[in-house]
């Protein structure tokens, strides 16, 4: 067995805590929330029980029965779960690995086969790829912080690498695949999280891992999502190429046409093309609105996407005036997520060149709101390219 530098019941707190993607601090804030009214009386003050849950999981101490107990309520497990009980190797292997344990979601067994094939890589099995897949899915269709997502795929495309020397060649294809998926969630979560530099990196992994696994339409779907980094990639004329050459691998399901169509716009708005920009707007919304798709990969190709790429196009194009058309002509609420974070700051930009301050600042309020919320710095640097009109004086009518 291997030997790690803490006690295996402190090990499994963490694997626990991480799982979920919380801090230390939240983890207090959980246990604070689990407590009932005598408990919480008696409760130290957050700062403490962080470092208190700080020095449980280095084994330093351990949680005496009240704490105990308001770690399995804050967790939703028993106490075997929460202190080893019998999966003392699946403690181990997420412990070592940092990929996320996910109570209940996979048995015992799942556990175990996947901890011996990250051990022996050549043990790795379809049941390996759906372990994977299952964990990507996840923490993908979760309403997570752009900076939560990445360190929860980051150890699972880690991971996955792992496999590629030595698993058995259809097994590798299909961990291929799936890094390269991963990847290119990663770079988009970077994106989001305000970091070019890491998505462009992770964009370069994605498009690799696609060629690798020689899959043409995985390759189509990671050069498309990479036009899509236009502001990263500062050289419109490379954005216009890459939405291209996603479209030269053949036939492309509607969505993933649409995907490429609309970035390859976003270029042409960058170099201040209207006339083309225009055309692969509208060759965009045709083919979003053909009814059969088997796009096989996740991602927001929505009329609401649509809309919002429309608007920060028609912007950079300083046509604020059809942006507005458009966004007083979009349906009302959408969800709080970082990218309607993004799209409320491409409305205050709109409403801002036009000259419609009240509008602007309004929109920009409840953008910087959720942005702040959500973790959407891509919102945040969309906001400071604002420029709010001064708000005009009041002329005063002088009665003579």
């Amino acid at each position: 067995m291997v030997d790690i530098d803490v006690p295996i019941w402190a090990a499994r707190l963490r694997v626990l805590r991480r799982g979920r993607l919380w801090s230390q601090r939240e983890l207090a804030n959980r246990m604070a929330e689990a407590a009932d009214e005598t408990e919480r009386d008696r409760l130290p003050a957050q700062e403490t029980l962080a470092r208190m849950i700080q020095l449980w999981e280095s084994g330093e101490q351990r949680p005496d029965e009240q704490y105990t107990q308001l770690l399995c309520r804050a967790f939703g497990v028993d106490e075997a779960e929460a202190f080893v009980g019998d999966a003392t190797g699946t403690t181990l292997w997420h412990y070592l690995t940092g990929i996320p344990l996910l109570p209940g979601m996979f048995t015992a067994e799942e556990e175990e086969r996947t901890g011996r094939a990250i051990e022996e890589p050549r043990r790795a099995d379809d049941g390996t790829v759906r372990y994977f897949r299952a964990i990507i899915d996840v923490y993908t269709q979760a309403d997570l912080r752009p900076a939560d997502q990445i360190n929860a795929l980051r150890p699972v495309f880690t991971g996955i690498e792992e496999f590629h020397r030595d698993a058995s060649s259809p097994v590798r294809h299909a961990l291929l695949t799936l890094a390269a998926e991963n990847a290119e969630l990663i770079s988009r979560m970077h994106y989001e999280n305000g970091d070019p530099d890491e998505a462009l990196a992770w964009s370069d992994e994605a498009i690799r891992d696609a060629r690798e696994a020689a899959d043409a339409l995985l390759e189509a779907y990671t050069l498309a999502q990479r036009s899509g980094l236009s502001d990263a990639e500062g050289d419109p004329g490379h954005v216009v190429d890459l939405a291209v050459a996603a479209r030269v691998h053949g036939h492309l399901p509607p969505r993933m046409d649409a995907l490429s169509r609309h970035h390859e716009a976003q270029g042409h708005a960058l170099a201040g093309d209207l006339d083309m920009c225009r055309r692969r707007l509208e060759e965009s919304a045709q083919s979003l609105a053909e009814s059969e798709d088997d796009t096989p990969y996740r991602f927001d190709c929505s009329p609401e996407a649509h809309n919002t790429l429309c608007v920060a196009c028609l912007v950079s194009l300083g046509r604020a005036r059809d942006a507005i058309d458009i966004l007083e002509g979009a349906p009302g609420k959408v969800p709080s997520t970082y990218a309607a974070a993004y799209a409320l700051a491409c409305t205050a930009h709109a409403y801002a060149d036009a000259h419609e301050r009240e509008r602007s600042v309004e929109a920009a309020r409840q953008a910087l709101h959720l942005a702040r919320s959500t973790g959407a710095q891509r919102a945040m640097r969309e906001l400071s390219r604002i420029q709010v009109p001064p708000q005009r004086a009041r002329r005063r009518r002088i009665l003579l």
